[in-house]
């Protein structure tokens, strides 16, 4: 993903690249599997950050965590996660979505300078948040702190 800490210092021209994994890929492998999908009343489970949230609070830490590039990113895979579930709800495809709101554990970010003031999230609540999801089929979204 290029570079987009600070949008007012970034190449607008890599802002548009913020999109190409998060989003682009993400309908894209949509698109490729959906006929799979279908047959099999198969499930898009997506993995999402809090730094999309529409929240003052998670603005100033995107903005001082030099992650804004990223929070765009997650706005619009929030945003597509929902469109994706409305159109694929039709073809018995269940679309959720997880958002970590923290750091996972092991990781690298879990070591790194900004891990103390950012709570540490267990990678097994995480993928419990996703069983529950994918096993109830209701909600679209949760969220895991």
């Amino acid at each position: 993903m290029p570079d987009v800490g600070d949008l007012l210092a970034a190449d607008p021209a890599a802002v548009g690249g913020v999109f190409d994994v998060g989003v682009v890929g993400l309908l894209a492998a949509v698109q490729a599997a959906r006929a799979d999908l279908k047959s099999q009343a198969g499930a898009v489970l997506v993995t999402n950050g809090a730094f999309g949230e529409n929240s003052p609070m998670m603005d100033a830490l995107a903005k001082n965590l030099k992650a804004m590039g990223v929070a765009l990113a997650n706005a619009a895979k929030f945003k597509l996660v929902g469109l994706l579930s409305q159109a694929l709800g039709d073809d018995g495809i269940y679309v959720g979505e997880v958002t970590v709101a923290g750091i996972v554990k092991g990781t690298a970010w879990d070591s790194g300078p900004n891990a103390q003031a950012i709570p540490g999230i267990e990678g097994s609540r995480i993928a419990d948040a996703f069983w529950e999801l994918y096993q109830a089929r209701g909600e679209v979204r949760a969220r895991v702190s």
